[in-house]
């Protein structure tokens, strides 16, 4: 046994395989515009045509993402298959430039890549895509143009509608992570490639520099769901999606959402996990338990790029972990609950159940009362990570003390266990003091002792109440119905236990604030709640596997704080976070890489206009003399009309400074 990603997660190495492999490190793919992509292949001895399996991301397979890989790919294609793990156009060592995310350029990258690996003597033909987020996200959206030789995908962590459902928006509500993901790709693209495979890697290295988008601000000015969000949303065509689909989620991850709504809307094959997991690979994620993510990619693979008859496509349509009642921890590594399979999705197992909002109570009927929700800016400090990749406080934590600032909703101390299993649904009479605004809910599970567990949330901006593509600002003083979804949900609460629906109109850091304090008035709502019949283990997943783990020395380590300040004299309350992961030796080539990270998001109670992101960005590759190190420094702040983001990029090689640029964007403020 060895560890895996985190401590507390144990995942088998297998040493044997069916097959031997053999492991190219720089595999050279030309596409019709002379751009070569470079390629690591891990390839099966002695199998003769294999099919092809294609991960294709821009994170860089020489360092970046090769502790996975190598765990991954070589499993793989130890079971007889080519697995192919590919650097984007403009990343790692590949040549060219990125402009975007998920570009037209970008997927048919993807398509003319697909048809090459098809045509190689060593393919059968038959070519699997597969990834995790970013890779998650491009298998979808390749498979929604249905490049003839792609036969089936495996995504995890991934998304349906880049607007409504990814890290720029949620419920049309600008997220703090645009940004913050805008200061992670500035940073994660500025490094070079690597000179023992790439001769021209500083002239390329300069190229790559100067052409480096600083996307937030792109991002931050499509306040509307319009062509460039539609762009890649597969749910814009569902019917389009004919290719077989594995999709996995994590409760703890903040794209649980597409599992479900791929296999209710797709018309191919589609077959859906979801676990306990944060925003990693099921076989080495936290919180527990880490489940055999391999053994059932091998199974997809084998059904539908060998044709194997092993009823891959009569698995339940739909299993979930259902999580259990236990205290709140924001570094769990294991959480209590057991699986549920649905034959079919949705589930006829599951009802809905509508209970009514008084004032402060959670009942059957509806009931008039009168609730004001002007919450203070900092609320929100305890929601963690949009995508939380480990043990590190990044995961909810107690909602007690927001829910304190909070109008709460509580239902009756439960006599009996109920099991929630689907997205709840919230409907709200209410009018605004301002014409911008939002509300956000959460539904959280209140244990005997007072602490409360998030169980899911949602969110909505009050100008895209009645449209996403069409928004409009609300007329203060108008009483409107609003309804919107909170998040999927797989919960089982405890005898004992409340259920609470906790809303506000502030939620820092995870939305950015309003431009102005406003004053939401409910006077009716009601909550639909998912209620399934009851279950108990109905699946057992076979255990974490791996392939022997990367060769490496620390020559660093690494260490992460997480906290929460309150400046007593200013008044302003702030989250700081410090992610210093140490630097390391690849063994294999001599690689050292390293990385480090802070995030200061700061906000006066009172004072929406106070709201502060600042990050900054380091990366560091070294082997012997040859050393370089890139800075990524950024800010957002905002008025009342507009939002500022700034940035710098500078670049050092050796001691000395090669590259600087700074960035200075003004975004009008129109709908958030």
């Amino acid at each position: 046994m060895a560890r895996g990603l985190h401590k507390g997660v144990f995942v088998k190495i297998i040493t044997e395989f069916p097959f031997a492999t053999t492991d190219d490190p720089d595999m050279g793919i030309t596409l019709s515009d002379g751009c070569r992509l470079s390629a690591r292949v891990w390839r099966p001895v002695g199998a003769g045509a294999v099919p092809a399996v294609l991960e294709y991301i821009p994170y860089r397979k020489r360092d970046g993402t090769l502790p996975r890989d190598e765990m991954m790919h070589a499993y793989v294609a130890g079971h007889g298959y080519a697995c192919v793990r590919v650097d984007m156009r403009g990343n790692g060592d590949s040549e060219g430039l990125m402009s975007d995310e998920y570009t037209i350029q970008e997927l048919a990258d993807a398509c003319e890549v697909i048809e090459w690996l098809a045509a190689q003597d060593w393919c059968t033909g038959a070519v699997g895509m597969m990834g995790k987020s970013w890779g998650g996200f491009n298998c979808l959206q390749t498979a929604f143009l249905q490049p003839p030789a792609l036969k089936a995908v495996i995504s995890v962590c991934s998304t349906t509608d880049r607007f409504a459902d990814d890290i720029h928006y949620r419920g049309g509500c600008l997220l703090g992570e645009n940004f913050g993901w805008g200061a992670v790709m500035l940073s994660f693209s500025s490094r070079p490639a690597d000179p023992d495979l790439r001769a021209d890697w500083r002239t390329d290295w300069m190229r790559r520099l100067d052409a480096q988008p600083w996307l937030a601000p792109r991002w931050a000015d499509l306040q509307e769901r319009g062509p460039y969000w539609q762009h890649g949303s597969v749910c814009e065509d569902y019917a389009r999606m004919t290719i077989p689909v594995l999709s996995w989620g994590g409760w703890a991850d903040n794209y649980m959402n597409t599992v479900a709504h791929l296999v209710e809307n797709v018309p191919a094959p589609v077959k859906g996990i979801v676990g306990p997991w944060v925003h990693q690979y099921p076989h080495t994620a936290v919180p527990g338990p880490a489940i055999g993510f391999l053994q059932e990619a091998v199974r997809w693979w084998d059904r539908w790029l060998k044709g194997v008859q092993n009823g891959a496509e009569n698995d339940p349509a739909y299993r979930a972990y259902m999580l259990h009642s236990e205290p709140p921890n924001a570094s769990a590594r294991h959480r209590k609950g057991h699986w549920v399979a649905e034959q079919t999705w949705p589930s006829p197992r599951v009802t809905n159940q509508t209970l009514g909002l008084g004032a402060g109570v959670l009942g059957a009927a509806e009931v008039s009362f009168n609730a004001v929700i002007a919450t203070p800016q900092h609320l929100g400090m305890h929601t963690g990570e949009f995508f939380p990749m480990g043990l590190n406080a990044e995961m909810p934590g107690d909602q007690a003390s927001d829910d304190a600032m909070s109008v709460c909703f509580d239902g009756a101390p439960l006599t009996a266990a109920l099991d929630l299993l689907g997205a709840a649904k919230v409907t709200l009479t209410l009018s605004s003091d301002k014409p911008l605004g939002f509300v956000a809910a959460r539904l959280c599970d209140v244990g005997p002792d007072g602490s409360s567990v998030r169980i899911a949330h949602g969110m909505l901006n009050l100008c895209h109440r009645d449209s996403m593509a069409n928004p409009a600002p609300m007329v203060p003083g108008q009483a409107v119905e609003v309804s919107f979804l909170i998040d999927q949900m797989a919960y089982r609460l405890a005898p004992g236990h409340r259920l609470r629906l906790a809303l506000s109109n502030s939620y820092w850091p995870f939305i950015w604030p309003s431009p102005e304090a406003g004053t939401l008035t409910v006077t009716a709502g009601k909550l639909t709640l998912p209620v399934h019949q009851g279950s108990s283990t109905e699946w057992t997943p076979p255990p974490a596997e791996g392939a022997t783990p990367w060769a490496h020395n620390v020559l660093r380590p690494g260490k992460t704080t997480r906290k929460i300040e309150a400046d007593l004299i200013g008044g302003t309350v702030a989250l700081i976070v410090n992610d210093d992961l140490g630097d390391a030796q690849n063994l294999s080539h001599g690689l050292c890489s390293g990385e480090s990270m802070t995030e200061h998001w700061e906000i006066h109670p009172n004072d929406p206009l106070s709201a502060k992101a600042v990050h900054t960005w380091e990366q560091r590759l070294s082997r012997g003399n040859w050393q370089i190190k890139t800075k990524v420094w950024a800010e957002m702040t905002a008025t009342a009309t507009d939002f500022r983001l700034q940035a710098t990029l500078t670049a050092w090689e050796g001691d000395q400074i090669i590259f600087e640029r700074a960035f200075d964007d003004k975004i009008a403020r129109r709908y958030v």
